[in-house]
């Protein structure tokens, strides 16, 4: 950064800042601007930039006027790509289409769950539906695909091509194919038809995933009714209530809340029904096999050999488990011992707290929202030479007053991209964190300039008070470390395309670079460097951190047995036609890879949201935590803020994106191929005691 560039942003930041409370300001400008509300400047002359600049979109009609324009140019980018010569310039176009269309649909689908103004929300939903019907069109249009088989078909052409643009051409390709482009007439548009169908099926259940069920008052007893929002003469249960101390209570919201839903039961096994015949009209043996090509697993063969392999390796340690929460329920609840269901998050908290004296509130204090955004810029200044610096958004660049701005600049690089930070609370957000891709890194050959990556993170945080900062409780605190993970691969994937920008890969490789951000966060050496106390700036106690770190490990077994269970559920829901009902099924398959008994007139898997997202692919969490696990002992645990280590990491792993096979990421991290039996040891080591060592207390 130049110094008068400089200059500049040190005025900003003090600016900005002056109303810090005196107790927070050794915080850094990246601490300061997370722990204090920010005190915006009222310029009546200020013009409106729009959505993250995009001027258009200072007014919800603004999104008629930018699809409108992306979809012009679409037309002239499909006429550029089906004309060009076989060769890298019919993959830049490819990319460059794609982009055009993503830049819209990505910035609209962000915007349609999280803007406060219902205007703007049902215009991104409208652009939504407008921009994925084009696409849609564009994965059946023959003279597209056409150009791309030219391509692909001519081995004096492929032979001249770059891997990382060979790769990309075949994704597109892989595109191409399960829409059906292969298929006669007749069948091609049997297969959009199913698509269409998907899509309304896909939205029908994630809706009533989420819904309520709700009881008249007089079936459940009167002392309960204040535990559920009220309805007239009904209650509504919209959750589980599994953390709830009262046995009665969470037996009621379990039963309630997984009652069967006839509608719903018809329209998740219409759903799988479809996503079977989509999958055998394009060519694959199921669904399974059609969404595990190009991922680490690659079959669902292989999927099923790692969670049966992991299920044995884990059975002596889970019965354990289950007997210390049976042993627990009897001490709770002598008249009614038998361990159930909802009893299984209950007991294992109450394990943890008992045996390590784990309590959130003596944490937080330690955990400022900027404390932690300090630690996750310290962290990334040692391992990548990157920094985050806190910017003041102009008018109308955010959609609501409490996001933050970050730029990411690297030392040598310069600009990496842009982060906004949605963290705090407000009426109708979505409650769950998650990470946004708004526009792709990409080079742009007609300006020749990187063309930098914009995300947005979302969380769910208390506000800041006027006696205290946001305060987060060490769940919270590695759930932020998780989600700049995906932040950071957005960032450092320096990919030539977008079509494969950072978390734009394999499903199960997607997860690596968040959950090993989770072993950062629990590291002392880490956490050491930030985590102090708001009021006192005392630091927070190494016992402390060590007791939290093996509290994780009570009842893990049985917790990742659970994990295990859901991801072996989905795989039969998606594999061959199985003649039972998605309940029958449900009742095996817990049999086999759960152990608690099933409960009568449940229907969990009506609750299981992830089959939208994460259909044949839920696995992929066990998968990533795998490889994350060995990333960690093998290149990180020596030593979490070596530079060398970080730079090697970004170069194997985070700068491909999608680019490289993930399999072959992960080896050249590794230096080795792991195979399914080192990620079940990977997963099996961590739940032994001491699996993290306290190398400071060793070498004292």
């Amino acid at each position: 950064m130049s110094a008068c560039r400089r200059l500049v942003y040190l005025v900003k930041q003090r600016n900005l800042w002056t109303h810090i409370q005196r107790k927070v300001t050794t915080w850094s400008p990246v601490g300061a601007a997370f722990n204090a509300k920010p005190h915006r400047r009222l310029d009546l002359f200020e013009k409106n930039v729009g959505l993250f600049g995009v001027p258009e979109l200072s007014c919800p009609a603004g999104f008629q006027v930018v699809t409108k324009t992306a979809l012009k140019n679409t037309e002239r980018l499909v006429g550029k790509a089906c004309s060009c010569s076989p060769g890298v310039q019919t993959v830049e176009s490819f990319d460059q289409l794609s982009d055009e269309l993503c830049k819209v649909a990505d910035l609209a689908d962000f915007i349609k769950v999280a803007h406060p103004d219902p205007a703007f929300r049902e215009a991104a939903e409208k652009t939504c539906i407008e921009i994925g019907t084009v696409v849609e069109k564009l994965n059946t249009n023959v003279e597209l695909c056409k150009s791309l088989k030219n391509l692909l078909d001519n081995p004096d052409v492929v032979a001249r091509l770059d891997p990382d643009t060979r790769r990309v051409a075949e994704l597109f390709m892989f595109d191409f194919e399960i829409s059906g482009i292969h298929l006669d007439d007749k069948l091609r548009r049997e297969a959009v038809r199913l698509h269409v169908k998907l899509l309304d099926l896909n939205n029908e259940f994630l809706i009533g995933s989420h819904m309520p069920n709700r009881i008249a008052k007089s079936a459940i007893p009167e002392h309960l009714h204040l535990q559920f929002a009220g309805e007239g003469s009904f209650i509504q249960i919209s959750g589980l209530h599994a953390d709830s101390p009262d046995d009665l209570l969470r037996e009621i919201a379990y039963r309630i809340y997984l009652y069967p839903n006839a509608d719903l039961m018809k329209c998740l096994e219409e759903l799988l029904k479809c996503r079977y015949k989509l999958a055998k009209l394009v060519g694959y043996e199921s669904y399974g096999h059609r969404a595990l090509k190009g991922t680490m697993a690659k079959t669902p063969e292989t999927v099923m050999s790692f969670l049966q392999l992991l299920t044995d390796k884990l059975s002596h340690r889970t019965a354990k488990d289950f007997q210390m929460m049976r042993d627990m329920k009897k001490k709770l609840s002598p008249r009614n011992s038998e361990l159930m269901p909802w009893d299984h998050p209950f007991l294992s908290g109450v394990l943890r707290a008992e045996r390590y004296n784990i309590e959130p509130s003596l944490y937080s204090p330690y955990f400022s929202l900027g404390a932690c955004m300090e630690g996750l810029n310290n962290l990334f200044s040692q391992l990548y030479g990157v920094s985050l610096m806190s910017e003041h958004p102009s008018a109308g660049e955010v959609w609501s007053e409490d996001v933050r701005k970050l730029a990411v600049v690297h030392e040598t690089e310069g600009l990496l991209g842009y982060i906004y930070c949605d963290f705090f609370h407000r009426p109708e957000k979505p409650h769950q964190d998650c990470h946004f891709t708004i526009r792709g890194g990409r080079w742009c050959q007609e300006t020749q300039r990187y063309q930098l990556p914009v995300v947005v993170l979302m969380l769910s945080l208390p506000h800041p008070t006027r006696s205290a900062p946001t305060l987060l409780t060490p769940g919270m605190m590695e759930n932020l470390f998780h989600e700049m993970g995906h932040a950071m691969h957005s960032m450092l994937g320096r990919t030539r395309y977008q079509h494969v920008t950072g978390t734009r890969c394999a499903t199960d490789f997607a997860e690596v670079p968040s959950i090993l951000m989770e072993y950062f966060a629990t590291d002392y050496r880490v956490i050491s460097q930030f985590a102090r106390h708001y009021e006192t700036g005392q630091p927070l106690p190494e016992s402390m951190v060590a007791r939290l770190c093996e509290s994780k490990k009570v009842c893990g077994a049985a917790d990742t047995q659970l994990q295990v269970f859901y991801a072996v559920l989905d795989q039969i829901y998606h594999s061959s036609p199985q003649n039972h009902s998605t309940t029958e099924i449900l009742k095996d398959m817990q049999q086999k890879f759960y152990g608690l008994p099933y409960t009568p007139n449940t229907a969990w898997q009506l609750r299981f949201s992830h089959l939208i997202g994460y259909g044949a692919k839920y696995y992929s969490y066990l998968m990533s935590r795998a490889v994350a696990s060995m990333v960690w002992k093998q290149c990180f645990v020596q030593d979490p803020l070596n530079r060398d280590m970080g730079e090697r990491y970004r170069r194997e792993m985070l700068a491909h994106g999608g680019a490289k096979e993930p399999m072959l990421m992960v080896e050249g991290m590794l230096q080795r191929r792991p195979t399914i039996e080192d990620f079940v040891d990977a997963l099996v080591s961590e739940l032994n005691p001491n699996f993290e060592t306290f190398i400071m207390d060793s070498e004292s």
